[in-house]
């Protein structure tokens, strides 16, 4: 097992080197004078400030020692210190955020964060659970009742369900509210009393023996989890489904059950272990896909996450906001799959051996 993960752990520089290859060559596209404006946080007025700054960090230089630069800084001539470089955390300066993008995103992480454990971890195993009882009812009257929930789960988009569960449980009940905090909750979050471990409201409430804050971060995660866990449950339901149903008409199942074991130990033991290599794969992406940041769940519910800053980077074509965000999402994107990888050499040791 050890091998397995180190042999996947040699391909990550790989896959990262060539990430940044690509995000540098879209950043290429743009002139040396529409780079150099995203270098600065106001373009000069004054003649010749722009050829300046061009000169300054060097825009006009091969492709190869702008890349080189862009990864590990350039030397400042006035005082010889290496400024910028994305390995040294700088990813520019974010015009919609009006500050540099790594911090904006220090900022933003903790809510996606928040919100992809609560909805995603739900998500993946009421899924599973969902998806076996399907198949081990084929054809019944609860596989009817399930294909039917996550037909429609499957089909409804996002936005509609995010803005349907808004009118009927926010503007006509009025029982959960859109946001992270209500206003009096983030203003005890915000004052010296509180102590942010985390950065995440849930656990920074438990942590500082806070439960009405608890309380409240709850009541408004509430209709974005559900949102994010029903259209994912519909879709791991399906992919759990199909894969229980190839495996359990596989002839191995035939021998366990001649052996006089019981049918759900032969779920659970048997069937299940073996069809879960493809629920890993989609839950693992689906894992990723929340940790980078779910735009439409973020910008419907007003969450100020890492989606809702990147539609609005996009939006305001904020270009250096726009990499810096696809950067850090790549990075998470390399890191899910090793994970992934991992999780089949643990569930099918066969992987290990590959």
């Amino acid at each position: 097992m050890l091998s397995y993960i180190i042999r996947r752990l040699f391909i990550m520089p790989v896959l990262l080197f060539g990430v940044t290859i690509l995000i540098f060559l879209m950043l290429s596209l743009l002139t040396p004078y529409e780079r150099a404006a995203l270098y600065v946080q106001d373009i000069p007025k004054r003649p010749g400030a722009m050829e300046s700054i061009i000169d300054k960090y060097g825009l006009n230089d091969p492709i190869h020692v702008q890349y080189w630069h862009w990864m590990v800084g350039r030397e400042d001539p006035t005082t010889g210190e290496i400024k910028g470089g994305i390995l040294r955390g700088d990813l520019g300066w974010s015009k919609v955020g009006a500050s540099s993008v790594t911090d904006v995103i220090r900022r933003r992480f903790p809510a996606t964060v928040e919100l992809a454990l609560w909805s995603g971890l739900p998500m993946i195993a009421i899924g599973i659970w969902l998806g076996v009882i399907s198949a081990v009812n084929h054809n019944k009257i609860p596989d009817q009742i399930l294909r039917v929930f996550s037909i429609i789960g499957w089909s409804i988009p996002t936005f509609v369900f995010g803005l349907l569960v808004l009118l009927i449980f926010y503007a006509r009940l009025g029982w959960f509210p859109p946001e992270r905090l209500s206003d009096w909750a983030l203003r005890i979050v915000q004052s010296g009393e509180f102590t942010r471990f985390t950065q995440l409201n849930t656990i920074d409430a438990l942590l500082n023996l806070r439960f009405d804050i608890f309380l409240d971060a709850m009541k408004h995660l509430i209709l974005p989890v559900v949102t994010l866990a029903y259209l994912g449950w519909a879709q791991i339901l399906r992919v759990t489904r199909s894969s229980m149903l190839d495996t359990l008409r596989q002839d191995y199942m035939t021998t366990a059950r001649s052996k006089g074991l019981a049918e759900r130990i032969v779920v659970r033991m048997h069937a299940l272990p073996n069809a879960l290599i493809p629920v890993v794969t989609i839950g693992g992406l689906t894992m990723i896909g929340l940790f980078n940041g779910v735009v439409i769940t973020e910008t419907v519910f007003n969450i100020p996450g890492m989606g809702s800053f990147l539609a609005d980077a996009a939006l305001s074509l904020d270009v250096i906001s726009v990499l810096g965000v696809t950067l850090f999402s790549s990075i998470i994107l390399v890191a899910g799959n090793l994970m992934v990888d991992v999780l089949y050499g643990i569930i099918d040791p066969r992987i290990r051996l590959q």
